[in-house]
C-alpha cells in the first residue's frame, strides 16, 4: 500500500512519519504526477485557504476530486474535506458536515485533550486553531466527541479528523484509516 500526503503546506512529514512506523510506503504529493499509484491520501493540517490556492494552481484540487481513493484530513484538511464551510465555499467537498474554521479559538487557545475514540481507546490530540464540526450529515459516523461536539468522524472511505493525532505521535487513528477506509 501507497498512502500519499499531501505536501504543499503543513506538517506533512509528522503524517509520514507514523506511516512509516505503520509498515505503509509513504510518498508526497506535490504534484498531479505524484498521485499516479497512491492506495490513499493524507491532507495534514495547515492553512485552508492557502491549501485551496495551492491545489487550485498545481491542479491538485482536479485530480483528487476525480479519484475514489480514501481520504483522512486532519484540521486544515478536514475544513478542505467537508461538504460545508461556514462563512465560505467547500473546497473539495467530500464528507456531509459543516466546519467552522478556528471555532475553538485563536493559537493562544489551543490545548491537547485525551479523546476516548471508539474502538480504539484513549488517544491525545492537539487541537491547535482547531475547526469545529457544528453538522454532521445522516450518514456520517461520529467516532469521538469533546463536550458533545463532532471531533473525529467517518463517512465511507473519508476520514476527518478536526484535532491533530499527528504531532502527539498518535499511531491509532492513522492505523484505523489504514484498516478501515476502503
Amino acid at each position: 500500500m501507497i498512502v500519499g500526503v499531501l505536501a504543499v503546506q503543513g506538517d506533512f512529514k509528522e503524517h509520514g512519519a507514523i506511516l512509516a512506523r505503520l509498515g505503509a510506503k509513504v510518498r508526497e504529493v506535490r504534484t498531479v504526477e505524484d498521485v499516479s499509484g497512491i492506495d490513499r491520501l493524507i491532507i495534514p493540517g495547515g492553512e485552508s485557504t492557502v491549501m485551496r490556492k495551492l491545489l487550485l494552481d498545481t491542479g491538485l484540487l482536479s485530480v483528487i476530486a476525480d479519484t475514489d481513493m480514501p481520504l483522512f484530513g486532519t484540521c486544515a484538511g478536514a475544513i478542505v474535506l467537508a461538504r460545508d464551510i461556514v462563512h465560505d465555499d467547500p473546497i473539495l467537498p467530500c464528507i456531509d458536515i459543516t466546519i467552522d474554521r478556528n471555532a475553538y479559538g485563536s493559537q493562544l487557545q489551543s490545548f491537547h485533550h485525551t479523546l476516548t475514540i471508539e474502538g480504539m481507546g484513549d488517544v491525545e490530540g492537539s487541537f491547535i486553531r482547531a475547526p469545529k464540526i457544528v453538522r454532521t450529515g445522516e450518514a456520517v459516523r461520529v467516532l469521538a466527541d469533546l463536550d458533545g461536539d463532532p471531533v473525529l468522524v467517518k463517512e465511507g472511505k473519508v476520514l476527518v479528523s478536526t484535532f491533530h493525532p499527528e504531532t502527539e505521535g498518535e499511531e491509532a487513528v492513522h492505523q484505523y484509516f489504514l484498516d478501515k477506509c476502503h
